[in-house]
């Protein structure tokens, strides 16, 4: 009688050691990462970044909470199902790290590894973020059908939004930006950049 052989599966421990290393999308996707850290698959290249800083994170749960608020309270909320903050993204065979991931009008039970309807980013400081933020991810998003994609920059104090098959609009610390996909939800970029501005003191 021949005996069945179990096979182990070894899962890959992924921090910044492995930074540059070589993956495919299902070790990416089976890996135990140390925490920390954002981590995303580009070109078969596991790309290691630092956490958020808190003028990131801190607009960012604040835009959840209204989101969330909107959701609940608001006559026409239904429509928006989710919302999570540091979302993996599937991009064909990449990974990418989204700040803000928004599903609406899907059905439920989502399948988090489906396409979100908006994408959001709070752009980190440097010439290589500005261009991934700004260029990378926007043509990325646009391919799998991602509908809007939010770049907020604290920096600039602006909201950029690319919207799939009409090009971008550009809004200033005074706007408030509105969109059809919620409708009724009004993101006030000035009191979004009161939060920014909040932690950036401390």
């Amino acid at each position: 009688m021949n005996a069945a052989i179990a096979v182990e599966t070894t899962i890959p421990i992924l921090g910044p050691g492995a930074a540059g290393t070589r993956l495919s999308p299902e070790e990416f996707d089976q890996g135990e990462f140390v925490e920390g850290w954002r981590y995303e698959l580009i070109d078969g290249v596991f790309v290691v970044n630092p956490a958020p800083l808190p003028q990131e994170r801190g607009p960012n749960e604040r835009l959840g909470y209204w989101l969330l608020h909107y959701q609940e309270f608001h006559p026409q909320g239904s429509v928006l199902v989710d919302t999570l903050p540091e979302h993996d993204i599937l991009v064909d065979q990449q990974r990418r790290r989204a700040d803000r991931a928004i599903w609406i009008g899907v059905s439920q039970p989502i399948d988090y590894a489906q396409t979100p309807t908006i994408a959001v980013e709070f752009v980190s400081q440097g010439k290589r973020n500005w261009l991934r933020d700004y260029e990378h991810k926007r043509a990325e998003y646009a391919a799998i059908g991602i509908k809007e994609y939010w770049v907020i920059n604290r920096f600039a104090r602006s909201l950029t939004v690319f919207i799939a098959g009409q090009g971008e609009q550009v809004f200033n610390e005074q706007a408030v930006y509105r969109t059809a996909l919620l409708p009724g939800f009004e993101l006030s970029m000035a009191k979004l950049m009161a939060v920014a501005d909040r932690y950036a003191r401390e």
